[in-house]
């Protein structure tokens, strides 16, 4: 029987980030999912949904962090049920710190980007082994955090409005999929949380941020000489 540290399980090589623009948090994935050195899925999701404020990215290992996930949003439900009020970035990332610190022996691989809206734009990073990092400005997480990191560190201001936030955190998953080879896929997710809500960018809308970046027109259609 092969011993378990051998067996290759499905894993977001991932590039994740967070930033905040003001009242604003916007969160962007890559889409691909590895199985060792397999690019396993093109179309892989990265960022959920936990209530109607507050999202996270997830990267590490796939089964963990869906259970993860699973963990959280259901807490976050009870949390409104018992309490009447939404469950804040903040909390939402002590309980996850708690859960994974009590797992160190036995660790989930994961590594979270938690974002949302209280009072003000929140933002934590969260670690395998549960350490919590607030983050006043972006976070990233992933195979592909080096090539993320120098983006942001590069083009972040602290003025940032909504739209330029989306085009930095686009630009910086960009990066990422252009040089690690395990971030990827078909296209880039990205979520937006505001003191409206939370809202997800369809793929139309994402690939118009691209063909900007790319100086392409986004209506052109590519044909094929005959």
């Amino acid at each position: 029987m092969e011993h378990p540290s051998n067996v290759k399980d499905l894993k977001t090589g991932t590039t994740t980030v967070g930033l905040i623009a003001g009242d604003t948090v916007v969160l962007a994935a890559d889409m691909r999912a590895s199985m060792g050195n397999l690019a396993y899925d093109e179309e892989s999701e990265k960022i959920y949904q936990i209530t109607d404020f507050m999202g996270v990215t997830n990267a590490g290992n796939v089964g963990d962090s869906l259970t993860i996930i699973r963990f959280l949003k259901s807490q976050a439900k009870l949390f409104e049920i018992e309490r009447e009020e939404r469950m804040t970035p903040r909390a939402a990332s002590t309980l996850l710190s708690n859960v994974l610190n009590a797992s160190r022996y036995y660790p989930y691989i994961v590594q979270l980007i938690v974002g949302g809206v209280n009072n003000k734009a929140e933002l934590f990073e969260v670690t395998p082994f549960g350490a919590t990092l607030e983050r006043k400005k972006y976070a990233a997480t992933g195979s592909g955090t080096d090539f993320a990191m120098n983006t942001l560190d590069q083009n972040y201001t602290l003025n940032m409005n909504e739209e330029d936030a989306i085009k930095l955190a686009i630009k910086a998953i960009e990066a990422g999929k252009k040089r690690d080879i395990y971030s990827g896929g078909e296209s880039i997710s990205v979520s937006v949380i505001n003191r409206s809500g939370y809202r997800e960018l369809s793929r139309q809308e994402v690939n118009k941020y691209l063909g900007e970046m790319n100086g392409q027109p986004t209506s052109a259609k590519k044909t094929r000489s005959s």
